[in-house]
């Protein structure tokens, strides 16, 4: 974390210079207060995006009191305001946390509730509750942040160093792609280690690793079934009819969780070396044995 994190204000830092050889010292305070915005916006956004995105709605208390009261009893440990509890309708069995420690907000899926046993229940949102605690959505909106502001400054820079025509502009679409998937892969990175540790928070909540990772096999196997379920909804559907491709295309986009909200979610699909590498979350599992280690 402390290499990764080096690393990543150093690209902030070569942002900002370049930015001031290019365009003059009087670009600082632009850069820094701009800088300040775009995260704060992005954060802002990308909480309320989430949210909507899954249509989440706020999970009762009166039917789900044991959950309630297993949130208070780890917040009142970790001495950390409760966040708030939704429940959504994901199409897989899921669970995400979004916001900072003091305003966030845990969102579990109705197909996890009822998927999971309490005890397996309890170590997911142990889980995520840990990465509120350790202010970790901050962390990865700030790493996702400086990615953006790396990208803005080197389009500029190739936009206003060359003669600012057509190719220069495609050139500088390619650059920022590139520049910016160079720094997100250190974000990821980041993004991978902090989900080892918001398991090992989850264990020492509830005591042991065995429920959360049973939890995480369950979890796995059902977004296995739901993409199998996808697959094969997508191949019937140009002989089906228009009411049966209109399903298919239901249960396609239930099975696909947002892209946005999948890289929050405790479970993400992804095999391939390239798909770990630009993966949020590390192999599920190396996550279970480390749970069962």
């Amino acid at each position: 974390m402390a290499v990764v994190g080096a690393l990543l204000a150093g690209f902030y830092l070569v942002a900002v210079a370049a930015a001031m050889v290019a365009f003059g010292e009087g670009i600082l305070p632009i850069a820094i207060v701009g800088s300040i915005f775009l995260i704060g916006i992005q954060y802002k956004v990308g909480k309320w995006a989430a949210l909507r995105s899954v249509g989440a709605e706020d999970l009762p208390e009166t039917q789900h009191a044991e959950l309630h009261q297993f949130v208070e009893r780890v917040c009142r440990e970790k001495d950390m305001k409760k966040p708030s509890l939704k429940i959504a309708s994901m199409g897989v069995p899921n669970a995400f946390a979004v916001g900072r420690r003091g305003n966030g907000t845990v969102v579990i899926s109705q197909e996890l509730i009822q998927l999971l046993d309490r005890s397996e229940l309890e170590g997911v949102i142990a889980h995520e509750l840990a990465h509120i605690d350790n202010r970790d959505v901050i962390t990865m909106q700030l790493g996702q942040g400086i990615a953006s502001i790396v990208a803005i400054v080197a389009q500029y820079i190739v936009l206003f160093t060359g003669e600012n025509d057509l190719a220069d502009f495609f050139l500088a679409v390619v650059v920022g792609n590139i520049v910016q998937f160079v720094v997100m892969i250190f974000v990821l990175a980041i993004s991978r280690y902090r989900e080892y540790v918001a398991d090992a928070d989850a264990r020492d909540v509830i005591g042991q690793g065995e429920p959360l990772a049973r939890a995480l096999e369950k979890i796995h196997q059902g977004n296995q079934q739901a993409q199998q379920s996808a697959g094969r909804a997508q191949r019937g559907r140009g002989s089906a009819n228009r009411r049966g491709r209109g399903r298919g295309r239901q249960r396609s986009r239930d099975a696909n969780v947002d892209q946005q909200v999948s890289a929050l979610c405790i479970s993400r699909s992804g095999r391939g070396f390239l798909q770990q590498i630009v993966s949020t979350h590390p192999p599920m599992e190396k996550r279970i044995q480390r749970l069962r280690s």
